[in-house]
């Protein structure tokens, strides 16, 4: 059942909670196959952090908007290291909304940990350290939070990081289409990934849309969904 306004509000993280450099809130840490981007296929833990700031009409983990737990970084990083895998994705919620999140950075790497990071792309990026894979978000307008997006981002990726499109209709299709000639985005970062929003644009359609228009991007899937249909955490 839906939290009411009132349970919300008493889980949101305050500004203090969020400035905390030694504590995260974290919604939950877990062993799967990552299912998007570049590495998609592999196995990989990962930490999904509490909090977000965005509320995009297609979101499919609104249940850590408000749900986690307070976890030392030396918490999340034994938790981490317990199952043994070297690849590792800070997701959310918007991880970059904590700042605990740059000292995990640091200690993950200092372990040897392969690091990539999910943002949804209204978060300054220039402070995570450039060996972590930074996937950005440029949120289309059918997500409803165009607005938001942070283009100074664009200006800090290297060929280590990769952008994303998340695409539910034609009009994003194009905006998109635009924002990748617009920007030089396939010259500016590794990949740059189109993506169909889960059962609203057919994946066909939008591989014809860009074979037709012989974009340099890479289509993607959400695998996890494909392999766990009908399991929407710890995936």
């Amino acid at each position: 059942m839906p939290e009411t306004l009132e349970a919300q509000a008493r889980n949101a993280l305050t500004t203090a909670e969020k400035q905390r450099a030694d504590v995260l809130r974290v919604n939950e840490i877990f062993y799967s196959i990552q299912g998007e981007g570049s590495r998609a296929g592999e196995p990989c833990v990962f930490v999904r952090m509490t909090g977000c700031g965005l509320r995009c009409s297609y979101c499919d983990t609104e249940y850590a908007f408000y749900e986690g737990d307070d976890r030392s970084i030396d918490e999340v990083v034994t938790a981490v290291e317990d199952f043994r895998c070297s690849l590792v994705e800070l997701t959310g919620g918007e991880p970059l909304e904590q700042e605990g999140v740059y000292r995990l950075i640091d200690e993950l790497l200092a372990r040897g940990f392969d690091v990539m990071i999910e943002t949804g792309g209204h978060v300054d990026i220039s402070r995570v350290d450039r060996r972590v894979r930074r996937i950005v978000d440029l949120k289309t307008p059918s997500s409803g939070m165009m607005k938001r997006n942070r283009y100074e981002n664009i200006g800090e990726l290297t060929e280590h990081d990769e952008v994303k499109f998340v695409i539910g209709s034609r009009e994003d299709y194009e905006w998109a289409r635009a924002q990748l000639w617009k920007y030089d985005l396939a010259a500016r970062a590794g990949c740059v990934l189109f993506s169909s929003v889960h059962e609203r644009l057919p994946i066909r359609a939008l591989a014809e849309w860009v074979l037709e228009d012989k974009l340099p991007v890479r289509l993607q899937t959400q695998l996890h969904k494909l392999i766990w249909p009908d399991v929407a955490r710890g995936v």
